[in-house]
């Protein structure tokens, strides 16, 4: 199972196991999301648009706020997968959440979530599970990959950061570099900031 794109993660501080993997030229995404709304529980992941994504870490605090969530018996949506789509929103509207982050059927980078909330959700079982029903090329889950995928205009459009200066293109890798980091706090911010006011 070398070859599986899967990484299981142990976020700090939280006890469950994260299982993910990144995928490019999806065909399928009609199918995983039918699979999604027809709330078939072989199918209980968090299918992120990767699009949406702007870094590991962007997606790894939304995965933070949502198993910290679910230990602490405060879901505001159906599962700790839904959940996690959920908490990539910067507003408290599930529904619009799940259009701007979640999979579309026009989806076709795709990041898959699966926590380990009961003992028989193994890397095993979550690697055969996604061979056999994810059609798209893995991908490591990491900044590089996402920066090819991420769509810095509709997450600067997704999070209300139009006013942040765009990542800027030839100029010194410092200052692009500097770009990124300021949308990625920011971004990170409205994450853990939703719904406290």
């Amino acid at each position: 199972m070398s070859s599986s794109p899967l990484e299981t993660i142990h976020l700090p501080h939280l006890p469950l196991a994260v299982h993910a993997a990144l995928y490019t030229d999806v065909h399928n995404a009609p199918y995983l999301r039918q699979q999604l709304l027809s709330a078939n529980a072989d199918f209980e992941y968090a299918f992120v648009d990767a699009s949406m994504i702007l870094s590991r870490a962007h997606a790894l605090s939304a995965v933070f706020r949502a198993v910290n969530d679910y230990l602490n018996e405060r879901l505001k949506s159906r599962n700790i997968h839904s959940e996690i789509v959920f908490s990539l929103s910067p507003t408290n509207n599930i529904a619009d959440s799940f259009r701007k982050f979640g999979i579309s059927d026009t989806t076709t980078s795709l990041l898959v979530v699966k926590v380990s909330v009961t003992p028989d959700i193994t890397y095993e079982s979550v690697a055969a599970h996604l061979a056999q029903n994810v059609q798209g090329s893995p991908l490591a889950f990491d900044d590089e990959s996402l920066s090819g995928i991420s769509n810095i205009a509709k997450i600067k459009k997704a999070y209300k950061l139009g006013s942040l200066p765009s990542t800027p293109s030839g100029q010194a890798n410092g200052t692009q570099d500097d770009g990124k980091r300021r949308l990625e706090v920011s971004v990170q911010g409205a994450i853990a900031l939703r719904g406290a006011a």
